[in-house]
Formats: structure tokens, sequence, C-alpha cells
């Protein structure tokens, strides 16, 4: 099973709605992937209007805490996705990092984020849904 690491700031918003969306979708679609999520400098708790957020749509956390990610972590990945933050003294050698530096700050506008953030995780998924 390969791994989609999503990484922002703190580990505590944009990963985990990111993580729980691409999980969720990866499952309705049969895909064998896993998502993971994490943080640059991790807050001490995921946000909880976004932990609230999940709850409220029936979906299960990916972490209990935010996790810190680290280059081991990073190297474990098939792919990593980047919010808004510079991991560049991570790159794991051979693992594709892409940036979706367009996620408006959770904190200013829930809404808006989640919906940013969903519109690339479907992209995501389409392109990694094989042709029938």
């Amino acid at each position: 099973m390969e791994t989609i690491f999503f990484v922002c700031p703190h580990g505590a918003a944009k990963s985990v709605l990111a993580a729980t969306y691409f999980q969720q979708l990866a499952h309705q679609h049969g895909l064998p992937f896993r998502a993971v999520c994490g943080g640059t400098e991790p807050e001490a708790a995921i946000s909880p209007p976004v932990l609230a957020w999940l709850l409220a749509e029936g979906l299960p956390i990916p972490n209990p805490a935010p996790q810190l990610v680290t280059l081991r972590a990073l190297a474990t990945a098939s792919r990593v996705i980047t919010m808004n933050c510079d991991i560049e003294m991570l790159r794991p050698v051979g693992v594709a990092i892409e940036q979706w530096d367009d996620v408006p700050p959770v904190s200013q506008d829930l809404l808006a984020a989640r919906h940013v953030i969903y519109a690339h995780v479907e992209r995501l998924i389409h392109e990694l849904t094989p042709l029938d």
C-alpha cells in the first residue's frame, strides 16, 4: 500500500482535512493508498474547529495529535503534498512533492479552505484512479 503524506506548517488543520478527505475518497474508489499528515512545527492538538467539522461529517480523525514531519517519515511516502510550507530541507530523494499553496488559512475561513482542499483531493484521486 502506497502512502500519500500531507504536510502543513502546524499539522493541525489543512493536512488533517486533506488526509481525512483523501482517505475517504481512496477507500470509496478502492485505491490502495493510505493518507498520513503532519506539520513542520506541529501544534499540541488538532484545530478544534477542524476536529468539530470532521466529527460532524462522521469522518475518522487521521492522528490523535499533530505529528512532526521528518525526513525518515517522508521517505516512506510515494508522494508528498505540502500546503503553505517549505520542506525543501527534508526533501527525500526520489519522492514527488506537490504544493497546494492556494489553500486559504483555516483560521480565517474553514469552509473556503475545505472547498479548496476537497477540490485538490478529488483531482488527486482522479489522477490515481486507473483507467478501465
